[in-house]
């Protein structure tokens, strides 16, 4: 028998004021987006803003319906958002923020692990690490290099 350790590490900025002026602002357009999300059953709502190698910015909120299964985490909503609209575009970095309607969320929300999936494939496709930065309502934000930092033992098309 063997054992493995796997590590994890993460950057943390104690408040949005500490971030790169780029990632502040992109973290600004994912509370507004947040803002836009449709929530009506789990009251909880994030907003999620990707930037591209072609500076632009795709933006996305979690949109919910009756049949659970048929609603959309943000960060699907943006990354397929971004894969449809500039199918050759690289993603840099995603900005990603989570409020609860009736709770405070003062902790980092990182992505579900559907949306880890998701992510993990346009960071193979690209062959190049996408900066994911994540927080709560407000409070420390953390900061991954890679998504492999999330998801390090990734499922991709080399397995199938």
């Amino acid at each position: 028998m063997k054992e493995i350790s796997i590590t994890s590490t993460f950057t943390i900025f104690d408040s949005v004021s500490e971030l790169p002026t780029a990632v502040f602002s992109l973290m600004e357009q994912a509370v507004e987006i947040r803002k836009k999300a449709y929530a009506p059953y789990s009251h909880f709502r994030v907003g999620v803003a990707i930037l591209l190698d072609n500076d632009k910015i795709v933006l996305g909120s979690n949109q919910e319906n009756a049949a659970y299964p048929s609603g959309l985490c943000a960060e699907r909503v943006a990354i397929f958002s971004a894969g449809a609209l500039y199918p050759e575009a690289k993603i840099i970095k995603m900005a990603i923020t989570a409020t609860a309607d009736h709770n405070p969320t003062l902790t980092p929300i990182p992505p579900c692990g559907a949306c880890r999936q998701s992510i993990s494939e346009y960071e193979i496709k690209q062959e190049q690490p996408i900066e994911i930065y994540f927080m709560g309502e407000s409070g420390s934000i953390y900061k991954s290099d890679s998504l492999k930092n999330l998801l390090p033992l990734m499922f991709d098309k080399k397995l199938l």
